[in-house]
């Protein structure tokens, strides 16, 4: 007996080990974070447990097209790549060759031990507009006139059908904003100067990413596919409403101010199932927001139940401290504390790697901090389906520019117009023009040119001057394509006086504005159009009945002139499709825009928003004269 039981009790202790063992190999061997029919949290978990610090880093760490290689991927685990400022393949890249592009550096992340697959970011912020042949909306500030959600919200959705089809599947858009000085070079990515209507144009995001389900619980990302991108909502919290609207300066604000005006749009994204928040350059009563502990993760992930992940802007770490980059082991450290997942790197991202690895190791990062952002990462990752669709195709590409999006931003442009004046007497108007006008003149710096049409964040960070480079029509164009067989339009940049004599024209179109500008170098003091605009506006109004388009993105000092114009029409910055300009100047359309921002008298009255004191302004918020189409045979 003594012996059978010697050798059962051997034989159960060999069995128990070989169970041990098969449930060890089984738990290292299947993973459930690569199987889609896993829970959420599951996936996640099993991920990050077989993750080395080194792998976690590297999710945390975007860095730059230019710098980036499949090589690089892989051997720093790279969670995301971008194309800053655009930066394309090759000038005037096909879709072919984004989707190529995007694809090897993917296969790049695939390739490592884990297979993690990083996420490709651009700045599709008015339609994929760094793209050629890209259909480019309307910048924000004129969709705020709109005031018209449906509309944004299909905008969102047909953006996000050009980005994907370059293979892309993350932008860093929207800009929610509310901008109350428009001396801010950014303040054409604002909606308005109302947190009202930025709320409500926060429909932007499930235009982009869908329609969160209504079980999804609050904070949790949310995108619908591979026809939607995640989203990103920015710049948290306050940049618009800088001290002398001075890019990235300081916002001095009390709490309440700060939740009903900056905050709120951020309650709505959140519910909205926002994908990722990135933060601002700017301070908020006297501390840099990329090191504010507070807001980030006591406000935004721990009261507003934010699930998705917090990204730095553009070396938006580095500018904690002044001179940026002086203290950078301080900067890393503080960045990541306050609650930064990703960090947005240029040259220097082995920096960030060795300096973030050093802190954790010496436990100055508590490894908490790594793991929750690392977790925020894949969450948004798996939420995508990356991990079952890495990889982009073709399918898409013939989105790109597509001839139902022209027609949606055409939509877009006519009903983003306000029109300030019609006539020099009310009973008089001159808008909107018959199409038989005799000999029409059309004037001025910006009729013929898309790149002033678009402004910055277009082909370039700062806009580009010019037609080479943007498939799209003028406003020259549109009115050419509209007006009747028999009107003969001649264009002219600048006439002098003798040549509008001599032509005798009937009426003119004069088109003149602001040239492209982004983010600090849009900031101005003055906010003047660019000569000759001021002088040819004197030169044909003063003999020819004029209507003046005003592109620009924002109000700018026109006071001066209005004595002079017959019409006056605040077009912003439309984007490609100038033909709706000329839709509702010809009557096709009627004029409908109302202001989402006050037209200052005067630079010196600002900063001037509705419900101020000091309100006296040119023409008020929510001002626009009406019109109706124009029946003609």
């Amino acid at each position: 007996m003594g012996k059978y039981s010697v050798a059962l009790t051997m034989s159960f202790l060999v069995l128990c080990l070989w169970l041990l063992a098969a449930a060890a190999t089984e738990a290292e061997g299947y993973p459930k974070y690569k199987d889609p029919k896993q829970p959420l949290n599951v996936r996640i978990k099993d991920l990050m447990r077989r993750m080395s610090l080194e792998e976690k880093i590297g999710q945390m760490t975007q860095i730059e097209r230019t710098l980036a290689s499949p090589r690089i991927v892989k051997k720093y685990f790279v969670g995301s790549v971008i194309s800053a400022g655009g930066s394309p393949p090759p000038p005037k890249a096909s879709a072919e060759d984004w989707v190529n592009m995007v694809n090897d550096l993917q296969k790049g992340a695939l390739s490592t031990r884990l297979g993690i697959p990083m996420i490709y970011g651009i700045d599709a912020i008015h339609g994929h507009s760094f793209v050629y042949k890209a259909t480019v909306f309307p910048h924000n500030v004129g969709l705020g006139v709109t005031r018209d959600p449906v509309l944004v919200k299909r905008i969102g959705a047909a953006t996000a059908l050009e980005v994907r089809a370059t293979g892309i599947p993350y932008t860093f858009a929207p800009s929610i904003s509310v901008c109350r000085d428009p001396r801010w070079g950014r303040c054409y990515e604002s909606f308005s100067e109302d947190h009202k209507i930025v709320r409500a144009m926060t429909d932007i995001i499930p235009g982009l990413q869908g329609d969160i389900p209504s079980h999804l619980q609050k904070g949790v990302p949310f995108v619908a596919g591979k026809k939607k991108v995640a989203a990103c909502a920015k710049h948290f919290v306050g940049d618009g409403g800088t001290v002398n609207g001075i890019d990235e300066n300081n916002t001095l604000i009390d709490f309440h101010g700060l939740l009903s005006i900056h905050m709120s749009p951020y309650f709505d994204s959140i519910i909205k199932g926002v994908s990722t928040v990135m933060i601002a350059y700017s301070s908020l009563n006297g501390k840099k927001m990329h090191a504010n502990h507070e807001l980030i993760t006591s406000f935004l992930k721990n009261k507003l139940k934010f699930r998705g992940f917090v990204i730095s802007d553009w070396k938006g770490i580095d500018r904690i401290t002044d001179p940026p980059h002086a203290n950078y082991s301080y900067s890393v450290q503080a960045g990541v504390l306050a609650g930064i997942d990703m960090v947005m790197l240029p040259e220097n991202f082995t920096e960030f790697i060795e300096h973030l690895t050093s802190q954790v190791k010496k436990n100055i990062i508590p490894m908490s901090r790594i793991d929750d952002a690392v977790r925020r990462i894949l969450r948004v990752k798996f939420v995508m389906g990356l991990f079952e669709n890495p990889l982009a195709d073709l399918s898409l590409a013939n989105q790109l520019g597509s001839q139902e999006h022209r027609e949606l931003a055409r939509e877009a442009v006519r009903k983003s117009l306000v029109l300030l004046k019609n006539g020099k007497s009310a009973n008089q108007p001159l808008l909107p023009f018959p199409k038989k006008v005799g000999k029409l003149l059309v004037a001025g710096t910006h009729a013929d040119n898309l790149g002033y049409q678009c402004g910055g964040w277009t082909v370039e960070w700062q806009g580009v001057h010019g037609n080479d480079r943007i498939v799209g029509t003028t406003i020259l164009e549109g009115i050419r394509k509209t007006v009747h067989p028999s009107t003969h339009v001649v264009h002219m940049e600048n006439p002098d006086t003798n040549l509008l004599r001599l032509h005798k024209f009937s009426c003119a179109i004069v088109v003149v504005g602001e040239v492209p500008y982004a983010e600090m170098y849009g900031d101005s003091k003055n906010l003047r159009i660019i000569e000759p605009g001021p002088r040819t506006i004197k030169n044909v109004c003063g003999i020819v009945r004029c209507v003046v388009i005003v592109i620009s993105g924002r109000p700018v000092v026109i006071e001066p002139h209005l004595a002079e114009i017959d019409a006056l029409v605040a077009a912003w910055l439309p984007g490609t499709e100038g033909q709706g300009v000329a839709d509702v100047l010809f009557g096709q359309q009627g004029f409908t825009g109302k202001l989402g921002r006050t037209w200052f008298r005067s630079v010196d009255q600002l900063p001037m928003n509705i419900g101020d004191p000091h309100y006296d302004p040119l023409f008020p918020f929510g001002f626009g004269l009406t019109t109706k189409p124009r029946q003609e045979n």
